[in-house]
């Protein structure tokens, strides 16, 4: 058992990403976890108080490890390193594949970060740094789980609007395909996270839409859509080229892991790492472009036998492989490898 101190923001349990993802599993484990909500007491004191108060909350509890979660720059660099000095720190980075500099600069302060890029290790070892960890996404499946609900929806995407998501779900819709729509953004209201996963099980398909920039020329050059929002995507495209740590690539993510544990069936864009993951076509399925999006979702609504056969075996897959327990584990083992090597 170890004692742990997370330090993550906004902990709310109905609410909270960090809380049902990381501080119930690693309690779970049997770990003693003390929590430290640093958006919390950083509207209350501001950045540098609420680094002094982190500081002191670390000397006051003495734990054998912190988990940091950051956001954005909340930290202070040598608050963090003088932490490292009085135990182990680990930063548990979500977007390092296009974060780029802001990962590479952590990176530096943490004793180990972690990488849900499928090559991160390398791209952060050619940099210099080899206080990497390979971790991608996992969730909790005593949250996610199969509930055995009937399907109310023939096909639906939970997540939040972006121009790119737009884009596949008007293309949907043109091509006479019935899809409902939730998250923030959208005219559709928000959904709790009990309703969400309420909507993975009585889904027939569960859409996985990428939200990262996209160059793709038929994207860029549709005229379907308003003049000023095609003004406004040119725009938002083309400044990527003069702006770091946008996300111009994809990458898997949590929701990847959240459908499948749900016992949803599984349509998501092709990301590189995934086949890593679950075996594609078996335990996930893909589309590579809209038109491909259309051919798929009329094959798989027509071969229920099919498709709730991929369902089942995504489920038994991420029960198995892809649970917080299984990546901490992991991450433990790779922290006394790398502590040995130093």
């Amino acid at each position: 058992m170890n004692k742990i101190i997370l330090v993550a923001g906004n902990l709310d349990p109905t609410i909270s990403y960090e809380y049902h993802n990381f501080l119930k599993p690693l309690e779970k484990m049997g770990n003693e976890v003390i929590s430290f909500d640093f958006i919390k007491t950083l509207r209350t004191g501001g950045r540098e108080k609420m680094n002094l108060k982190l500081l002191s909350f670390v000397k006051e509890h003495l734990p054998d490890m912190v988990i940091f979660i950051p956001q954005t720059d909340e930290f202070i660099p040598k608050i963090i390193d003088d932490i490292g000095k009085h135990t182990q720190t680990l930063g548990y980075f979500y977007d390092d594949m296009w974060r780029i500099k802001y990962s590479r600069f952590w990176a530096r302060h943490y004793n180990f970060v972690t990488t849900s890029d499928i090559d991160g290790v390398k791209k952060f070892k050619d940099a210099g740094h080899t206080n990497v960890i390979y971790s991608p996404f996992c969730c909790n499946t005593e949250i996610y789980c199969n509930k055995n609900l009937p399907k109310l929806y023939d096909v639906s995407f939970v997540g939040g609007y972006s121009p790119h998501r737009e884009w596949y779900i008007n293309y949907l819709k043109n091509e006479g395909i019935n899809v409902k729509v939730w998250g923030n953004g959208w005219k559709s209201k928000m959904l709790t996270s009990e309703e969400m996963i309420n909507v993975f099980n009585q889904s027939r398909i569960n859409l996985n839409l990428s939200n990262n920039i996209c160059w793709e020329i038929r994207y860029l050059f549709d005229f379907n859509r308003s003049f000023k929002k095609t003004l406004h995507i040119w725009k938002s495209t083309f400044l990527t080229i003069f702006k770091s740590d946008i996300k111009t690539v994809e990458q898997v993510k949590g929701r990847h892991f959240e459908i499948n544990a749900c016992g949803g069936f599984q349509l998501s864009y092709n990301v590189n790492g995934l086949e890593k993951l679950y075996n594609i076509g078996e335990e996930i399925a893909l589309f590579y472009s809209p038109k491909d999006l259309v051919k798929k979702i009329k094959y798989y609504l027509k071969h229920a036998n099919k498709r709730e056969l991929i369902a089942s075996s995504g489920l038994n897959r991420t029960t198995e492989k892809h649970t917080l327990e299984k990546r901490f584990h992991f991450i433990l083992e790779q922290m006394k490898k790398l502590k040995i090597n130093k």
